[in-house]
């Protein structure tokens, strides 16, 4: 069992440290807003810090997820980060969604403290979180991601490391694109088998079992349909990492025309105050 401590404690990370607690690890929390680190003490009878580096201070491993660059910058090497106080030969993984520029900078200022980084975004939503069912997409040193591997499978299902520092954002980034067009591509089949007269939970169940079949259309299909869109993974929280997938093709050439025009949609659902609905909201900017 390892000495961690989990920074972030939102929809995914409070779980997630919950997780590891239940697995037997001596786990301290750090959060933002102290009423939710307080909130999963009482829950999870672990400890908590005021700060992160806090938090780290004598941990063999620093977990974290929070928002966005600016966030997980001011965790690590800001006034009060981990990096400030961890132990050489430590390593920190950071589970945020952000750029495959941050892991690799934060990866050089890890060095030169003396400790190990891996960047490890999640795929599965608050579910998957929930159920300690996340994918796991890791990137950096070989040896330094088998000290991480069997702890993240407290809540992992799927712990894959792609390759160098920044291979794990990038991989969550081709798993934003490819949902993003599942998500618009269910979106349409449905608001086009309503405006047909179809019995769309009818059709769904003889469709999800072919080739047109996903995650999405089993998970989300019938509550689109039903017009319920509160399950997680917010607009919001959506177009962020859009915005990271757009900017990183800018850099390397790729061309995304449809993941361009999705986050534009996007963008309407948020300008009708959607931004807080989860992303199965698309079907709502069609007329059905």
């Amino acid at each position: 069992m390892a000495k961690v401590a989990f920074i972030g404690l939102g929809v995914m990370g409070y779980p997630m440290a919950g997780h590891l607690k239940k697995a037997g690890h001596d786990v301290t929390v750090y959060n933002r807003t102290a009423k939710k680190a307080e909130q999963w003490v009482e829950e999870f009878h672990g400890k908590k810090a005021d700060t992160p580096a806090e938090a780290a201070k004598g941990q063999d491993i620093v977990f974290a997820c929070v928002g966005n660059d600016n966030d997980i910058r001011e965790v690590t090497t800001g006034k009060d980060g981990a990096f400030k106080t961890m132990a050489k030969g430590s390593v920190f993984v950071d589970h945020t969604t952000d750029s495959a520029k941050v892991a690799r900078e934060l990866e050089g200022e890890a060095e030169k403290c003396g400790i190990g980084f891996i960047d490890a975004p999640v795929s599965g939503g608050q579910a998957g979180a929930e159920n300690g069912k996340l994918t796991i997409m890791c990137g950096g040193e070989k040896d330094i991601f088998e000290k991480t591997a069997d702890v993240m499978k407290a809540y992992g299902i799927s712990v894959k490391r792609l390759g160098k520092s920044g291979s794990g954002q990038l991989c969550k980034m081709i798993n934003q694109i490819c949902l993003a067009g599942a998500v618009q591509g269910l979106a349409e089949g449905l608001a086009f088998g309503k405006k047909a007269g179809l019995d769309m939970n009818e059709v769904l169940d003889v469709i999800s079992k072919g080739a047109a079949g996903s995650w999405q259309m089993s998970n989300r299909g019938s509550t689109m349909v039903e017009g319920k869109f509160d399950f997680g993974f917010a607009v919001d929280w959506m177009r962020k990492d859009l915005g990271i997938c757009l900017d990183e093709a800018r850099s390397n050439g790729a061309v995304l025309p449809v993941t361009a025009l999705i986050d534009q949609f996007y963008a309407d659902i948020q300008a009708e105050n959607g931004g807080r609905l989860d992303t199965s909201s698309l079907i709502k900017r069609l007329p059905q």
